[in-house]
């Protein structure tokens, strides 16, 4: 999936390089010239980083700043501006800046240090998801709940990974016996109701609902600890 960059900066020379740059990279890159335009993409889409310039018409880049860390939203934001002082570098951080940088800077170096705080963000995504909730770590084969690990047997890991993946879809028995056997499995479809019910002994929360005639579904709205 394409990072989607909000970059807000009024010298047009300079918005065009750095932006066809950044799509060059493989970046999704909506650019603005002045803050008032930016607040509005900032309520109509969703972002992976603003890059603000400070000095823009309007409304500033120290303003929009300050707007994203009242409003919440979930960004992340690096500061591309001339003002190199020590005062307005401390009032960004202060207002949540992942990074600052002094113009001029080259566009490669630009698309590093995107490409450095993209990989923060995803990080911290995956961190937050492994210490709430279910987590599920393919590579390991093993499920967590808030950081403790659920002691599943290999077949109860796979059905739980195959309807997690497929939120609300519902499987038939035949459906996961193939998925989990593929075709190697002789015998009847009631084993899946079997491993079903082990999985949700071991699970804490009711995360599998039975779809009476059909088979089973992963809900993310669970019932409350059994």
């Amino acid at each position: 999936m394409k990072a989607k960059i909000l970059f807000m900066e009024d010298e047009l020379n300079i918005r065009e390089v750095l932006s066809e740059y950044m799509n060059m990279a493989g970046m999704e890159v909506v650019a603005v010239e002045n803050g008032e335009e930016a607040i509005k993409k900032l309520n109509t889409g969703i972002f992976d980083i603003a890059i603000l310039d400070i000095m823009v018409p309007k409304i500033s880049g120290l303003e929009v700043l300050t707007y994203i860390k009242e409003k919440n939203i979930e960004i992340g934001i690096i500061m591309l501006t001339a003002l190199g002082d020590e005062k307005t570098q401390l009032e960004a951080f202060n207002n949540y800046a992942d990074d600052y940088i002094v113009k001029p800077i080259s566009p490669i170096l630009l698309l590093k240090r995107i490409e450095t705080l993209l990989r923060r963000l995803n990080y911290s995504k995956v961190k937050e998801e492994y210490t709430k909730g279910l987590y599920i770590n393919k590579d390991k084969y093993q499920a967590y709940y808030n950081q403790k690990s659920l002691e599943l047997t290999l077949t109860e890991f796979l059905l739980l990974d195959c309807l997690r993946e497929y939120p609300e879809r519902v499987f038939s028995r035949e459906q996961l016996i193939y998925r989990i056997f593929n075709e190697d499995y002789i015998g009847n479809d009631r084993i899946i109701d079997s491993h079903i019910k082990n999985l949700r002994k071991k699970l804490p929360k009711n995360y599998i609902k039975t779809v009476i005639g059909i088979g089973y579904s992963f809900r993310e709205e669970v019932d409350e600890i059994k």
